[in-house]
């Protein structure tokens, strides 16, 4: 009987290992943004993703999730003037909305390395769902670091308006296209 519970636990303990736990790093993980000016030019922003979870379940990839949160008044454009124009109540009104969030839900995997994930992004206020095309670029020991690391690269795209953002619509682009570049480190 000692011997079965112990087979048993095990078991469990080899079950529950099978998902992991990676951690952020803001050092190489970023949301980087597009939209149309006027029909212009499409200019380019980024913001660095400071803290954040990714669950990797190995076994059952559905049972993955991920947190990130943004701190948004690390905004940058390469301009100066037009960061500061940015971060203002006009558009993302960061000292009102610091941070934007996003908390998965449900993952869906469409490939040997890639998935659908979708989930609630929280920004200036408001909460809406989105689905994130993440790809698995690749997951072992980072020669650099030496430690065990995830990275991925997602897409998706969202209607500014529909997160209270309407300033000079619709000459400046209501359509935003996202890229995201992320690392992530096993938690020791």
């Amino acid at each position: 009987m000692k011997r079965i519970i112990f087979i048993g636990l095990l078991l469990w303990a080899g079950l529950a290992k099978a998902a992991d736990v990676y951690t952020l790093d803001p050092m190489h993980t970023y949301v980087e943004w597009h939209i149309s000016h006027f029909g212009f030019s499409e200019p380019t922003g980024k913001w660095m993703v400071k803290s954040g979870t990714v669950t990797l379940d190995k076994t059952k990839p559905q049972n993955s999730k991920v947190e990130a949160t943004i701190q948004m008044d690390t905004l940058n454009t390469g301009l100066a003037e037009l960061d500061k124009h940015l971060k203002s109540p006009l558009f993302f009104d960061v000292v009102k909305y610091p941070t934007a969030t996003f908390v998965s839900n449900k993952v869906t995997v469409t490939g040997k390395n890639t998935a659908k994930v979708q989930g609630i992004l929280t920004l200036h206020g408001v909460s809406k769902p989105v689905v994130l095309n993440v790809k698995l670029n690749k997951a072992g020991v980072n020669p650099v670091s030496d430690k065990n690391t995830a990275g991925f690269d997602a897409t998706t795209s969202l209607k500014r308006s529909d997160f209270g953002m309407k300033a000079y619509l619709p000459g400046l682009g209501d359509d935003v296209k996202i890229d995201i570049s992320a690392e992530a480190n096993r938690a020791a």
